[in-house]
């Protein structure tokens, strides 16, 4: 069916983009209806989206029960990369699209990111800003700084955000280690940088940027056993998903002197998916700990890039034609 029916409506489940102009501009055009709803749960998708034959998620999880619930949905778009939110086999067997967005709409700005945040934890600028505001000034405050010419960063994924980390971080002088089981270490080397394996990479890194996606396997890789191998002068820098960091082990790691520092772009709770979410993390209670709120993507180039992706795919499959961004191959096509 590749008909355009004015009834057929396009769900936005949700987003935080505080406007939904461009989607609109490009669905409706299209000849689509959009309905936008601000979906916190599972529930609340197969309760927004019983008409909609598309559906453009940010953070509202499309689980197998919204699968099967959906049952006039044929695409799932995702604004963004990573699609652990969606039920990718679920869709597959019901014949539904999945897409994403290939990591270039915001690889820059995450790498940007990335050596931003390791560069504000290892040079101690937050403490030393907080302290200056106290009315505390002195150099003594963010002690100890080490100098970073020389250090090892390490990377979690040798991707093309990390590679793009790699490529600005070596600007300082340090030597750049990389574990990536899906990378050929001779693709790492050619990189300039050396491949190392998981255990050589914790146990060696003063530094250690985790850009890996989120998956299964994943989850809670930087648990207590993990934290407590990695040197005790080590920052922990993660722009990739929260909950490849376990909390509370981080909060133990820090409190006792197992690593010296973290700076996270996401916690593990993943506060965007919560509604009413409140900040009663005990990490925010730390010192020695810079958190962002999921914004390694973030530039106003970025945002549009993401949306336009997202809408057009959902219009692209819905009137018949290839996703560009395709995540699979749904039975039946």
């Amino acid at each position: 069916m590749t008909r355009t029916d004015s009834g057929d409506v396009i769900l936005i489940a949700d987003s935080d983009f505080g406007d939904v102009d461009i989607e609109r501009a490009i669905i409706e055009g299209a000849g689509f209806r959009l309905s936008a709803a601000q979906c916190k749960s599972e529930d609340e998708v197969i309760e927004a989206g019983r008409e909609a034959v598309g559906v453009l998620t940010q953070y509202a999880q499309v689980g197998s029960r919204a699968v099967d619930a959906l049952t006039r949905c044929r695409v799932i778009a995702r604004y963004g990369t990573g699609v652990d939110i969606v039920d990718v086999d679920a869709a597959t067997r019901r014949g539904i699209q999945v897409t994403n967005a290939p990591n270039e709409w915001c690889a820059e700005e995450v790498a940007d990111h990335a050596v931003a945040l390791w560069l504000a934890a290892a040079r101690k600028i937050c403490r030393y800003d907080r302290a200056t505001r106290a009315g505390e000034w002195h150099w003594k405050t963010g002690r100890p700084v080490r100098r970073l010419r020389g250090q090892v960063l390490g990377l979690l994924s040798y991707g093309a955000i990390a590679r793009l980390v790699a490529e600005r971080a070596k600007a300082f002088g340090v030597e750049v280690w990389a574990h990536d089981p899906f990378v050929d270490a001779s693709r790492i080397r050619a990189g300039g940088d050396r491949p190392v394996s998981f255990d050589e990479l914790v146990e060696g890194a003063d530094h250690l940027v985790i850009q890996a996606p989120l998956t299964p396997q994943t989850h809670h890789t930087f648990d207590r056993a993990t934290l407590r191998r990695m040197k005790p002068t080590a920052v922990l820098v993660n722009t990739a998903r929260g909950p490849i960091v376990q909390d509370a082990a981080l909060h133990e790691a820090l409190t006792e002197g197992w690593i010296a520092g973290a700076a996270l772009d996401d916690l593990e709770e993943e506060p965007a998916k919560q509604r009413d979410w409140r900040p009663a993390n005990p990490l925010f209670d730390l010192p020695n700990v810079i958190v962002t709120p999921h914004a390694a993507y973030y530039s106003e180039e970025a945002v549009a890039t993401v949306r336009t992706i997202a809408a057009e795919e959902a219009v692209r499959v819905l009137t018949g034609k290839p996703a560009r961004h395709p995540v699979n191959e749904p039975a039946g096509s």
